[in-house]
């Protein structure tokens, strides 16, 4: 009997603690719901009322230009599937040819926005895509963008804000480096016995030795639409024109850089290249792969343009034609003084902006941080290890079969999204270690970057961007007509002055006059 109450106590007791226990869960059970509860809520809140989905992958669009030197996007892309894993996004890439901005207007103006875009700026275009709110400010993003923010510190590009905000990702290429200089036929040279041109001088009597009935001096092409020609600056910048964009008169007034003296030297000095037939007559009607078809072919023995990483395509471009060409190059010719500048600082580059179609701008923003990134960069440009290459210490192996199952160029070079979008290979330094002539290639940049000249004015002010591509038509004109002798040089300047100034420029020269005081005080 006595074991009997103590069983049925035991019992009891069991029980009532079992009891308490589960009392005790539910309660820690309904904490947590609560919790978990008021956590959604603030999620929910943060998200502006909507349930968060961040499991769920972001369908992100991306409307870009791209670069002649890249390959198609590939169906099926390995890179594209893997930032997609990485930033668990679903990216959409269209791209357009490279110069065709337009194409990029034209879905715009459809209001056919994707969620991140890249185009040229500035740009009437990209100023009135701002004044629509159609791109999106991305400054209480940028202290979560490390390598957006370290570039506008360290590039200095503070001055591409429009009122202090920044509508993108500012892309200036060559504004700390540059690749221009003038190229030659270096086996021709070799063969006269002349030396690599030093002097303007130096250079007129090399055109002259390489130029025959078949084969002009020198030639270049005409400019972009809408740009001013500058091909031939190295001469201007010879004869002492101190900037790039303006100049200034003796009362310290800006003025357009035809009105500075060096530009009646330099043109007299052109019009001489003409007369003598040692500049190609073609030079304002082609574009840059004609003029390098030329140069190919021997029908010209001298040009201007871009090395670094072209330097081993135009040697094998001539070496096709000729087994035994050289290519070569040298710094501007000096002029009278000394003086020599080619490569001049830009205003103008790639604009890579969020619009108002993102219904996510942070991940949108997140999306061009990850292009900046050393880790974008390196998977753009080399792939994924063990499919696309391999290391071997610092050696790194390009497994050229697999890169090109997804659209990277030959070679080890890089794919189609690394090319003309946030960056090009000269400002990321990159060049493939087999890159045949990586020497050459990087003394070029090493060369060409201590002849740049500066501007009088940092950046392009409203009335340039909406006037300066009807101003550069006539200027372009003009310039023409100076060089091959339809006009008198003296008048054909005052003729530019008089029209140029009419048809917009005074109105140019007034804003870049305020600017250019402002910079002063």
């Amino acid at each position: 009997m006595r074991n009997r109450i103590q069983l049925i106590s035991t019992v009891v007791l069991i029980s009532i603690f079992t009891l308490l226990l589960s009392a005790c869960g539910n309660d820690k059970a309904n904490e947590n719901q609560t919790n978990n509860t008021q956590a959604s809520s603030n999620q929910t809140a943060q998200n502006g009322g909507k349930q968060s989905k961040a499991e769920e992958p972001y369908e992100l669009t991306y409307l870009t230009i791209g670069d002649q030197a890249a390959k198609p996007l590939q169906p099926n892309d390995r890179i594209i599937a893997e930032i997609n894993k990485r930033l668990n996004i679903k990216l959409t890439v269209k791209i357009v040819p490279e110069g065709s901005a337009e194409k990029i207007n034209a879905a715009f103006a459809t209001g056919d926005f994707p969620d991140v875009v890249s185009t040229y700026f500035p740009s009437n275009s990209v100023s009135q895509w701002i004044d629509e709110g159609i791109l999106i400010p991305l400054n209480e993003y940028i202290d979560d963008l490390p390598t957006f923010k370290q570039d506008i510190e360290e590039l200095n590009l503070q001055w591409t804000a429009v009122d202090g905000k920044y509508y993108g990702y500012p892309f200036i290429s060559g504004i700390n480096k540059s690749n221009y200089l003038v190229q030659y036929r270096g086996d021709w040279l070799e063969k006269l016995g002349i030396n690599p041109p030093e002097t303007l001088d130096d250079f007129y009597h090399a055109l002259k030795a390489v130029a025959n009935k078949d084969t002009y001096g020198f030639t270049t092409n005409k400019p972009k639409a809408g740009d001013q020609f500058n091909a031939f600056n190295f001469v201007f910048f010879a004869y002492g024109l101190p900037y790039g964009d303006y100049a200034l008169d003796d009362k310290d007034n800006v003025v357009p850089i035809f009105e500075h003296p060096a530009f009646k030297q330099g043109m007299e000095y052109l019009r001489k290249l003409w007369d003598e037939k040692l500049i190609d007559p073609e030079f304002m009607a082609i574009d840059r792969p004609t003029k390098e078809q030329k140069f190919f072919q021997g029908k010209a023995g001298f040009t201007e343009g871009p090395l670094f990483r072209h330097v081993n395509r135009i040697e094998s471009g001539v070496q096709k034609v000729d087994p035994a060409a050289k290519l070569a190059w040298i710094s501007p010719p000096a002029g009278p003084d000394g003086k020599r500048g080619m490569a001049q600082k830009p205003k103008t580059g790639i604009l890579t902006s969020v619009t108002t179609a993102a219904k996510n701008p942070q991940k949108a923003a997140e999306f061009i941080e990850f292009l900046l990134s050393r880790e974008g960069k390196d998977l753009l440009e080399l792939g994924i290890e063990g499919l696309h290459y391999t290391k071997d210490g610092e050696t790194i192996h390009y497994m050229e079969a697999e890169r090109a199952k997804d659209g990277f160029a030959e070679n080890g070079w890089a794919h189609p999204l690394a090319w003309g979008n946030v960056t090009w290979p000269i400002d990321d330094d990159y060049l493939p270690q087999t890159e045949p002539a990586r020497d050459r290639a990087v003394q070029s940049v090493q060369q060409a970057s201590q002849y740049f000249v500066p501007n009088l004015v940092e950046r392009r002010t409203a009335e340039e961007i909406e006037l300066g591509s009807i101003v550069n038509d006539i200027y372009n004109q003009y310039f023409l007509n100076l060089v091959n002798g339809k006009l008198d040089i003296d008048k054909g300047i005052a003729e530019l002055s008089k029209k140029w100034r009419q048809q917009g420029g005074d109105k140019i020269l007034n804003a870049v006059n305020e600017a250019y005081k402002n910079s002063k005080s």
